[in-house]
């Protein structure tokens, strides 16, 4: 094999042989929302010590985008309340400039996006992901709890106009938005959105006042109701997510599913999360996850020690994960929140 060819080659290669390009990173924890599905109402947030610094989330990205990773997610929590987080976006935009990093993308429930829209779309952000899981503005309050749906239409209109592409995340709620799943496919499409509808997953103790069973509402489901009015035709797209798409024929839209519970899509599996503590999971659903925040801070200037660790990491990925409500009872349930994995 020549000296090029094996410059060129994947550095990050799980035990399936899968390719792994795409890292998720969570900022921060914290969010503006409550979502009944993600955290409970009153919730205890990690102590700043916990958290790294910008400037180490810095460091350890940039790591992994010389070992490989082409795509970068910034999620939380809700990434756009972090302090100075842009900081740290036009820190990531320098990989854009310099061709290493093909995507920065983001995942935001919308509320910031008022403000920061036009400086994201200036460091090299080309496409938003905004969670949006009911279009009525009681309902919104009712999912959101701290919510506030004029907010986020604001946002919106804020991404539009600085040039952003836009892709509605929904996750499908039994009786909360069963209901309006054919509205919101018609309201995506006049706006000009793509839409992804979600299976609520088991993540995290949401206390007494909800369950998962109740909440849960299969996409299969889902796809067989839009179908009775809408033309719905698979296609081959991919973002490097877990998607899988369909072209709308009415609208023009594609509308996606993320389907970890009736058809998981493990087999394809390209990415790791990075949590705002530094820890690194190597699935979504399965607790063994790497501490890298003790090789950052025990390795100040040592790059060499943090590269082995996420090799090491990346070793020990998982062939897939246990999400199951097939008997009735939340199977493979990980006791910790989507907001502190990311989502």
């Amino acid at each position: 094999m020549s000296p090029a060819a094996d410059a060129n080659a994947p550095k990050l290669v799980d035990p399936f042989a899968r390719t792994i390009d795409y890292l998720r990173v969570s900022v921060t924890d914290r969010c503006d929302f409550r979502c009944v599905y993600c955290m409970s109402e009153h919730m205890t947030f990690l102590p700043k010590k916990d958290l790294l610094t910008l400037e180490e989330l810095d460091r350890l990205c940039s790591l992994f985008v010389s070992q490989g990773v082409k795509k970068l997610r910034i999620t939380g929590g809700e990434p756009l309340v972090r302090r100075d987080v842009m900081w740290f976006f036009e820190r990531m935009g320098r990989h854009l400039d310099s061709g290493a990093l093909k995507e920065l993308t983001l995942t935001t429930n919308g509320s910031q996006l008022r403000r920061f829209a036009q400086q994201l779309a200036d460091i090299g952000v080309r496409r938003v992901n905004v969670s949006l899981d009911t279009i009525d503005e009681k309902k919104f309050a009712a999912v959101t709890r701290w919510g506030r749906l004029a907010q986020v239409l604001d946002g919106l209109d804020a991404a539009q106009e600085a040039g952003l592409a836009v892709k509605i995340n929904t996750v499908a709620l039994k009786g909360t938005n069963d209901d309006e799943l054919h509205k919101l496919v018609e309201w995506c499409g006049a706006r000009g959105y793509d839409l992804t509808f979600i299976e609520v997953m088991p993540m995290g103790d949401l206390g007494e006042e909800e369950d998962r069973l109740d909440q849960y509402l299969s996409l299969k489901d889902v796809r067989c109701e839009l179908e009775t009015q809408w033309g719905l035709t698979d296609v081959p797209f991919r973002t490097g997510g877990p998607a899988r798409y369909t072209q709308c024929e009415e609208t023009g839209r594609k509308i996606g599913f993320i389907t970890p519970l009736t058809h998981n899509f493990c087999e394809s599996c390209n990415r790791v999360r990075l949590t705002c503590t530094g820890t690194l999971y190597m699935c979504l659903g399965q607790e063994d996850a790497v501490d890298l925040r003790a090789a950052l801070r025990n390795n100040p200037e040592k790059d060499e020690a943090i590269v082995d660790a996420i090799h090491r990491a990346i070793a020990k990925k998982p062939k897939g994960h246990d999400f199951d409500y097939s008997r009735q009872q939340v199977g493979g349930q990980m006791s910790r929140h989507m907001s502190h994995t990311g989502g």
